[in-house]
């Protein structure tokens, strides 16, 4: 399958449009528990220590703080004007990251950073040189080209001068929160930011060497048009970043506070959302940019293509990567890791988080360790998720299984996309095929032994 491979096929998208997880991980979220302790995640950095060639470290961290509130979030946040909170968060920041590294062995490189949020840049640059001072110090940070430092921006919050500080103090790609360029659009969610300001960012992170640029875009706000994302989309094409992830926007105001800020007669019908996606994947193909997969696209020699072409993709908690598997420790409040077999998560809320450091402990809630058969099934949908594609031998070597047999139960539930053109069994592999591919996720939910139960525990977003 050619990565560039993708149709929309309305009716076949409306049909299976339904929740399901974006699998970012397996298991999901739901099954993480309060079972699992500060002694399973601490045997956990213990193995991996051990291994014969331990993996390099990725490290994201968590900043929840807003000056302002979006309407459409849904993300763990703060929004407070209060900057001396930033400093009291940063202190309890470089307390975890001295506890964590003291665990990890000092020869493994940490390759691989991101800074989430809430809003990142809400620390000013001196906190921000702060922080990273605080990770040299701690860990081995890469110096090298395999350094991947990366940050999500609010372009409201940041200065060309502040981006070229940014870049000296060792982030080289950003992710702007570009969202929607419309006036109106921007008025409705709270979120109000010029052309000119996303044009002179851009400019500057090109100008001192930012080595990649994405835009983030979200299709499916308050008084969107095909005509109004038509002229964003315009717009995303002439300013050329690297990558462009587009998002659906889930509505769920029940569930989150922020969103009931948003006039109901505002938002579009059902179905102009669909037009919207169809719009985005045209406009964007034509431009030449490809497809990698799950909202993902880049332009054809972005490191992301050419490791989508070569079999290289990988896919962890931060989305898509071209690194090899690493270890990937969480900071701050809310923070999710993986460490070896297993995956574990911070407080969420910031009393609680600070009241375990307080006390020396690490801050970590809730996890999860995987046994045999998870291994199988996360193997099986990253192959789908990263490759399209499912190759059989690759997964019965691995596991020592008779992959038909395994999953003869997840097969025959594939019949209905099968009768549909959406995958095939081709020989010995499973295939997506171009009208397949944003459906994913739906491949991806025959092959999970927890479906059932998670969606009774958790609203998931809708698949396409």
């Amino acid at each position: 399958m050619k990565p560039n491979d993708l149709t929309f096929d309305r009716a076949l998208v409306e049909k299976y449009d339904r929740p399901g997880p974006r699998y970012t991980s397996y298991p999901t979220a739901p099954r993480f528990n309060a079972a699992f302790a500060l002694d399973d995640y601490r045997d956990a950095v213990k193995r991996s220590n051990a291994e014969a060639s331990p993996k390099p470290l990725s490290v994201y961290i968590h900043i929840p703080f807003c000056k302002s509130l979006c309407y459409y979030c849904a993300c763990n946040k703060i929004i407070t004007h209060k900057t001396e909170k930033a400093v009291e968060y940063l202190d309890y920041l470089k307390g975890e990251i001295a506890m964590q590294a003291e665990m990890f062995d000092t020869s493994r490189k940490l390759t691989q950073l991101h800074l989430g949020g809430g809003t990142p840049t809400y620390l000013t640059n001196d906190q921000m040189a702060e922080l990273m001072n605080a990770l040299d110090a701690a860990f081995t940070l890469e110096r090298g080209a395999q350094r991947e430092f990366s940050l999500e921006v609010d372009p409201r919050t940041v200065s060309p001068q502040q981006l070229r500080e940014l870049h000296a103090l060792g982030f080289n790609r950003l992710s702007l929160g570009v969202q929607d360029f419309d006036p109106d659009v921007q008025q409705a969610v709270n979120r109000t930011q010029s052309e000119q300001q996303i044009q002179d960012l851009i400019e500057t992170a090109r100008e001192v060497g930012f080595e990649s640029i994405s835009f983030d875009l979200i299709y499916g706000l308050p008084l969107q048009t095909v005509e109004s994302f038509t002229t964003t989309l315009d717009k995303v094409v002439s300013m050329r970043p690297d990558r462009v992830a587009t998002y659906s926007y889930a509505h769920l105001p029940d569930t989150f506070r922020a969103q009931r800020l948003i006039r109901p007669e505002d938002m579009p019908p059902p179905e102009r959302k669909l037009e919207l996606l169809e719009l985005t994947i045209g406009h964007l193909q034509a431009a030449g940019y490809v497809y990698i997969g799950m909202d993902h696209f880049a332009l054809p020699d972005d490191e992301l293509t050419r490791a989508r072409d070569n079999g290289t993709l990988q896919r962890n908690f931060q989305g898509y990567s071209t690194h090899a598997d690493c270890d990937l420790i969480g900071l701050g409040v809310s923070a999710i890791a993986k460490v070896g077999d297993t995956y574990s998560q911070n407080a969420k809320v910031l009393s609680e988080y600070y009241a375990a450091l307080d006390k020396g402990q690490l801050p970590i809630q809730r996890g999860y360790r995987l046994n045999a058969d998870d291994h199988l099934r996360r193997d099986v949908i990253h192959q789908l998720m990263c490759h399209g594609r499912v190759d059989f031998a690759e997964i019965e070597a691995a596991h020592d299984i008779r992959f038909r047999d395994y999953f003869a139960d997840a097969l025959a539930g594939l019949d209905e996309l099968m009768a549909d053109d959406l995958v095939s069994i081709n020989g010995d592999a499973l295939v997506l095929h171009p009208q397949g591919q944003l459906m994913m996720r739906n491949v991806a939910m025959a092959f999970d032994a927890y479906i059932v139960a998670d969606s009774k525990e958790r609203r998931f977003s809708r698949t396409v």
